[in-house]
């Protein structure tokens, strides 16, 4: 019977999830661990999770991998191929919930619980349980960037620690960086080169950055916090990325900004550049008067649409050499 549901979530048979990842490698064809891989680097799909994290596919999951895989057999790429999907508008955008309500509010608050009670190993668990829940687009997104606000506020207004603050986010930056492996694309593909403004300390944003651009297609290469313009002209010189994007949460006061906005445009040259981060607006002016774009407020969807579009301009002007 539909939306029968064991005690211990043992078991969902319900049209949101009804597969066992090895019964769906049979049905389609597909490897258990090209299966994974393929959710983990594109979310393709996101399957539903007992509450004993067990992957159940829906039909509708399974139409999906068997849509991607026919495309690559046709002769594109697995990453192309997951983007034309997702683009249809087959992706869910959250697994299912459990019978525990939502399971990505209840590892939420788990990771926070932990920051309360200072136990690093406490966090880093939770941060396991985290990762394996979906797709990492959705994981930074719905668990690490809230939770990432929420320990902001909890500081701010003293009910956090200065201690507890930095330990979760060390642990919470290297999560990041681990779902940004997860997604990098394995063939070669156009380069995106992410850093901080020279006097930001507040990488995280980065990361988000890289996670969903890497799910994207691009090869991301991060130079990480306080990024001197210096340092961005030599990684254009060496890399010659298709786009460079800073991050600025605090913005540089007076005149440094428009100093720091100069240097970062002569260093991109012809490489397109954007800045964004909750500091862009005080600088705004100041990046578009040297051809930079400003990225604010956008949705994953619009921002990707963005970046496209700048990047397919900059190719559409660049003068042959």
């Amino acid at each position: 019977m539909l939306g029968t549901r064991t005690h211990l979530g043992q078991t969902v048979n319900d049209a949101r999830g009804k597969y066992r990842i090895q019964t769906v490698a049979e049905m389609t064809g597909m490897a258990a661990a090209t299966l994974r891989a393929w959710e983990r680097r594109y979310g393709v799909p996101v399957p539903a999770r007992t509450t004993s994290s067990y992957r159940l596919y829906s039909d509708a999951d399974v139409e999906m991998i068997r849509r991607v895989r026919a495309l690559c057999d046709d002769g594109m790429a697995p990453a192309e191929a997951a983007r034309q999907v997702l683009e249809e508008g087959e992706r869910p955008t959250v697994p299912p919930e459990t019978p525990d309500g939502d399971p990505l509010e209840s590892v939420r608050a788990a990771i926070l619980a932990a920051v309360d009670a200072f136990d690093p190993q406490r966090i880093e668990r939770e941060l396991d349980r985290a990762i394996a829940m979906g797709s990492a687009t959705v994981i930074v997104d719905q668990v690490l960037r809230p939770v990432m606000i929420e320990i902001g506020e909890r500081w701010h207004t003293g009910r956090m620690t200065v201690a507890q603050e930095h330990l979760a986010t060390e642990l919470m930056t290297h999560a990041a960086r681990r779902m940004l492996a997860l997604v990098q694309p394995d063939t070669d593909a156009r380069t995106a080169l992410l850093a901080c403004f020279a006097d930001e300390e507040h990488a995280f944003p980065l990361h988000v950055l890289g996670v969903h651009m890497a799910s994207w297609g691009w090869r991301v290469v991060e130079l990480g916090a306080r990024t001197p313009p210096a340092a961005i002209r030599h990684a254009v010189a060496l890399l010659q990325p298709g786009l460079v994007a800073l991050s600025v949460t605090v913005p540089p006061a007076g005149h440094r900004a428009r100093e720091l906005v100069d240097d970062y445009a002569d260093a991109c040259g012809d490489t397109p550049w954007l800045v964004g981060g909750a500091g862009v607006d005080a600088i705004a002016k100041f990046v578009t008067a040297r051809g930079g774009e400003v990225a604010q407020e956008l949705t994953p969807r619009n921002l990707r649409a963005f970046v496209d579009r700048i990047t397919t301009l900059a190719r559409a002007n660049r003068k042959p050499r």
